[in-house]
Order: structure tokens, then C-alpha cells, then sequence
């Protein structure tokens, strides 16, 4: 009984189509890796600039519990913003530069059993760079409201207004990254806004009235 001979031709078209849909396959993968990884580094500025926001806010209104004059206030903003970002930038170039080592040692070994694949590493001075800048941003919003308003409770007014818009601004951009209800997380980043900047200048009025300041 002969055994039924496989066409050649429809065999080479068969592979054609496979390797086709392999190369559809990697390319899909790689566009979708370097989705999630803008996603991520937007995801990250996000974050950072709420951070410099809500750290600098905070520390304005504790400043602000016992010092009346703008020029304190402006200069402990300054002083919080430059602290702020050079101490995001040095922890993210860090951060980056360890998965900079960890992906490299992972390239050498595959590439000695040779399985090596193109990859976009990561650049710690790009990391660091945009760190620092997200939070400078952040920060300026306390900063120039704070700026334009001689008089003590409308400088506080001004500040809690505009970082209460930054934060809901901040926390939709977010939740809009992370596809989660952006209604809901925005109210939670205003809400933890207000807490943190009440208790700041709370406990530091607390001290100004104990320590005679």
C-alpha cells in the first residue's frame, strides 16, 4: 500500500504562513512591551509630580502655621522643591541603574546559550532626569500660587485651592493610566491631599504654640 506524497509546494507555503504569523506574533509582542513600558514611564511622571505637589504643599502650609511673611513661606517651598527633586532623581538613577546591571547579566547569559534577543535597556540618567523634572513640576503649583497673594489667609487659600485642583488633575491622570474609575481615585488623592497638608500644619502649629515660636 503506497504511502499518499505530500505536495512540495503546498508544504513551502505552509511554512511561508507560519513564519508569517510568527513575525505578526513578535511584532504584536514587542509593540505591546513597549506600550506597557510608556504606560509605565507615564505612570511614573504621574506619581512624581504628585509627589513634588503634595510634599511641597505640605510643607509650605507647616511652615505657614508660624510664619506669617511670604518670603519664609516661598523660600521653605524653594528650598523643598530643589531637597525634593535632587532626592527623586539620585533614588531613581539607583533604582534604574540595579535593572540596568540585572538586564545585562541577563543579555551575556543568553547569549552564551544563544537565545540572545534585541532589548531596549534602560537609561538611568534619562530615569533620573525625568524624575527630578515630574517633581519640579509638581512643586511649582504651591509655589506660584503662593507667589502672587500678599496677604496671609489668602496665600494658605490660595495654595490649598490650587493644589486641590493639581491633585484632582493628578489623580484622574493616573487612574486613567491604570484604567481604574477615575471619579473615585481622583476624590482619593484630593482626600489624602487634605489630610496630609492638615496635618502638617496642625502638628507644626502645635509645636509653634509649645516651643513659644
Amino acid at each position: 500500500m503506497e504511502k499518499p506524497q505530500i505536495d512540495n509546494t503546498t508544504k513551502t507555503m505552509s511554512n511561508k504562513n507560519i513564519e508569517i504569523e510568527l513575525g505578526q506574533t513578535e511584532e504584536a509582542l514587542v509593540e505591546a512591551e513597549d506600550y506597557s513600558k510608556r504606560a509605565q514611564w507615564l505612570r511614573a511622571a504621574v506619581l512624581g509630580a504628585n509627589d513634588g505637589l503634595l510634599s511641597t504643599a505640605s510643607l509650605m502650609m507647616g511652615i505657614g502655621a508660624v510664619r506669617r511673611d511670604a518670603k519664609t513661606m516661598l523660600l521653605t517651598g524653594a528650598a523643598g522643591m530643589v531637597a525634593g527633586a535632587c532626592s527623586m532623581a539620585i533614588g531613581e538613577f539607583v533604582s534604574v541603574y540595579s535593572q540596568l546591571d540585572i538586564e545585562v547579566a541577563q543579555i551575556k547569559r543568553e547569549r552564551s546559550s544563544d537565545r540572545g534577543a534585541e532589548r531596549n535597556l534602560p537609561s538611568p540618567l534619562q530615569a533620573a532626569g525625568a524624575s527630578a523634572a515630574a517633581f519640579t513640576v509638581g512643586a511649582g503649583v504651591p509655589l506660584l500660587a503662593a507667589a502672587f497673594a500678599r496677604d496671609y489667609r489668602v496665600r494658605l487659600g490660595a495654595v490649598v485651592a490650587a493644589v486641590s485642583v493639581a491633585l484632582l488633575g493628578f489623580g484622574w491622570a493616573g487612574a486613567a493610566l491604570g484604567r481604574a474609575p477615575p471619579v473615585r481615585a481622583a476624590l482619593r488623592v484630593l482626600f489624602g491631599g487634605w489630610v496630609a497638608m492638615g496635618i502638617t500644619f496642625g502638628i507644626t502649629k502645635l509645636i509653634g504654640y509649645s516651643s513659644g515660636v
